[in-house]
Formats: structure tokens, C-alpha cells, sequence
């Protein structure tokens, strides 16, 4: 007789089939596999008391301060610790509680959604001089060549900006954005090729965006989050994707000492405002996409921690983005030159898509493509 541990989860549920077990039991006892780490911040104390023995009647838990049981607090924040099964029971418990449980079972259940996109490789080409990776900057027909180039190698969207966001880079005019972008906007739509890739423009200027859109392009990725409405409002008069990314501050002044109390649920938090928003205007959640923003407005140890909880923010239904190309986070974990730095991107997407991104913002499009195919044969 030999006995050893099964590792991932895929794994798991491959071996349960092999062992002829019947399907139906198969999605059941996966559920019972994953356990959850969920963080609840300022819940009534009443409701902790209730969550609690919630939770430990059906073997899962939640880790509470001292003094909850007697009440000496108003509001404490809780850890949750529960497998899906249990996750999705709790969800169905509390929905019938007083004291804000309700509204937090709904909040539980977006956990339990699962990301059905696959996985696409997003190319980024720069028609400007001064982005901060100047192997990613392309004008006239060399722009073209390479966009050619992204789709062989695999991408599946072409990301195309004609302004800098690095940190402490200039804002220039619209005329002179637009100048910059028209003319690969007017060869995409000539040539068609919008037909072969979705094309992106990365630009939260209204009218930029609407001359792409009108040639051909399906996704607005807008840094700025959302923050004009006339964005959105093209988005859903066009039927286009939209990117809502997170930024503290402006490309100029972000990296000036940017400060969270709790940057998980800060982020977390503008993401649910802005989708909420987004859907009174017309766009349905299903077309937007999310990105934490690595980079931007963010310390290190910020994005560190946006990265290792990445799969929190599945749960509001919405595709994930990734875009740590080259960035200088790899530099301050290791001194490294930025036109060195592909490694360490790699091993920053590769942890990202394994907590629930699909969409993989590049400038090494056939690097990603291989890490990428590698990593989706090792998990089934």
C-alpha cells in the first residue's frame, strides 16, 4: 500500500474522474476543496456573534477579537475561514439575519463566482517618444510591422496610447494625443485588421476615444477609472469593453507618497462604486474589466499585496486585468534595468493569472504567449 498528497486542486478533481467517481459527486466534493480566507471589516458586533456560531455549526470559522461574545465593541472586523461548500451554505444562512447579514451574504456569494473568459494576451504599442520602456514605442510604418508582429505571436488584443502615464510624465493636448493616434487608428480600419484582433485604446480623452471607436477599436482602457462619464457613456453607445483601472492621484503626482489604510479594500471598494456607476449609465457589468493598477499611485509592498490578493476581486463578476510589464516594482525587489526586467514580469503575471486574471497586458507578447501555454498545461 503506498499513500501520498494530492497537490492542486485540478489535480484533485482529475483524479475523482479517474477513479470513476460520478460527476455529479465530482463538483460536489471540489466545492469542499478550496478553503476561502475572507476579510469583513467593521461588522456590527451583534453580527459577528450571529456569523460565528453560523459558521462553526457547519465547520467552517470566523476569528473575532476579544470582548465579541459580551458586545464591547460596536464594530470589529472579522476572518472568515470556510471551503466553498461552506462558503455557499453561510451565504444562504445569513440571508434570513437581522443586523446587516443579508447584505453581506450577497457580498459572500459574489465569492463564489467562477471567471469563464480565457485567457488573452494584451500587446502594448506606444505611439509616443517618452513611455518609459522604449522598446515598446513604435511610430509610421515600423507602428504597423509590429502590430503584424503581436498578432503571430499570439496577442489577442493590441493595446495603442499615444500618452505616457509613467510617473512624473507631462499630459499633452487633445489635438496633439489625437494627431498621434489617428493615423494607426485610420491604417487598423483600412487594413481591417480590427477584424483579425481586438484593438484597445489606451486614452480617458472623449474625443480620442471616439475617433477610435469609430475606426474599428472595441475597448476603451482608461487609467483614470471611469472618472468622466462622456467615457462610459461612448462605451455603451459604442457596445464596447471598458477597463476601469485604479489610481491614487494623477500620473504626475501618484508616486508622491501614496498612503492606504487598507489598499485591498480601498481599491476593492472604488471598484464597486464605479461599476455601480457604470451600470446606471448603460454599461452592463459584463463589459467592464478591472485593473488594480500596479504602479500606479502604489508603494511596493501595495502592489505586493494587490497581487497576493488578486482573487478578491472576482467577485464582482468582472473580468480581471494584469499590467506589470517591466515596471519598477521588479526594481525595487531586485535592481534591475527595465529593458532587463522580463523575468521578473513573468513571474508577476504568471501569480496574477493564477489568482483570476484573463487578460495579460504586455510588451513580450511570444515570451507570454510560451510562459503562458506552459502554465495552462501544468494546470490542466
Amino acid at each position: 500500500m503506498r499513500v501520498y498528497r494530492i497537490g492542486e486542486t485540478r489535480e484533485r478533481e482529475a483524479l475523482l474522474r479517474r477513479l470513476d467517481v460520478r460527476e455529479e459527486g465530482v463538483k460536489i466534493m471540489a466545492r469542499k476543496m478550496r478553503t476561502l480566507w475572507i476579510l469583513i471589516r467593521d461588522l456590527r458586533t451583534p453580527a459577528a456573534n450571529i456569523l460565528k456560531q453560523d459558521a462553526l455549526s457547519i465547520g467552517a470559522d470566523l476569528a473575532v477579537p476579544g470582548g465579541v461574545i459580551t458586545c464591547e465593541k460596536e464594530r470589529v472586523d472579522a476572518l472568515l475561514i470556510a471551503t466553498e461548500a461552506q462558503l455557499r451554505t453561510l451565504a444562504r444562512k445569513e440571508r434570513a439575519q437581522p443586523f446587516g447579514l443579508k447584505a453581506l451574504a450577497l457580498e459572500l456569494e459574489g465569492f463564489l463566482l467562477e471567471a469563464k473568459a480565457p485567457l488573452r494576451i494584451m500587446g502594448v504599442l506606444n505611439a509616443n517618444e517618452d513611455s518609459f520602456y522604449a522598446g515598446s514605442r513604435f511610430i509610421g510604418p515600423a507602428a504597423l510591422k509590429r502590430i503584424e508582429a503581436m498578432i503571430r505571436e499570439g496577442a489577442a488584443i493590441i493595446d495603442i496610447g499615444g500618452v505616457s502615464s509613467r510617473p512624473g510624465s507631462k499630459p499633452v493636448s487633445v489635438e496633439e494625443e489625437l494627431a498621434r493616434v489617428r493615423p494607426l487608428c485610420d491604417a487598423v480600419r483600412e487594413s481591417r485588421l480590427h477584424e483579425r484582433v481586438l484593438f484597445s485604446i489606451d486614452s480617458y480623452t472623449p474625443e480620442v476615444i471616439r475617433y477610435a471607436l469609430e475606426s474599428g477599436f472595441g475597448l476603451v482602457n482608461d487609467i483614470t477609472g471611469a472618472s468622466d462619464e462622456r467615457v462610459v457613456n461612448l462605451a455603451a453607445e459604442y457596445g464596447t469593453e471598458l477597463c476601469i483601472m485604479h489610481m491614487q492621484g494623477t500620473p504626475q503626482t501618484m508616486q508622491e507618497h501614496p498612503h492606504y489604510e487598507d489598499v485591498t479594500a480601498e481599491v476593492d471598494e472604488f471598484f464597486a462604486q464605479r461599476i455601480a456607476r457604470c451600470e446606471e449609465l448603460g454599461l452592463p457589468r459584463e463589459r467592464i474589466i478591472l485593473d488594480v493598477g500596479i504602479g500606479f499611485g502604489k508603494s511596493l509592498e501595495h502592489n505586493l499585496t494587490l497581487l497576493r490578493n488578486h482573487e478578491t476581486f472576482l467577485h464582482h463578476g468582472c473580468e480581471l486585468l494584469i499590467g506589470a510589464s517591466r515596471k519598477s516594482m521588479i526594481d525595487r525587489i531586485i535592481p534591475t534595468p527595465t529593458e532587463r526586467r522580463l523575468p521578473g514580469t513573468l513571474a508577476i503575471h504568471l501569480k496574477a493569472v493564477e489568482h483570476g486574471a484573463t487578460i495579460v497586458r504586455c510588451h513580450d507578447v511570444a515570451e507570454h504567449r510560451q510562459a503562458l501555454a506552459v502554465w495552462e498545461a501544468m494546470e490542466g
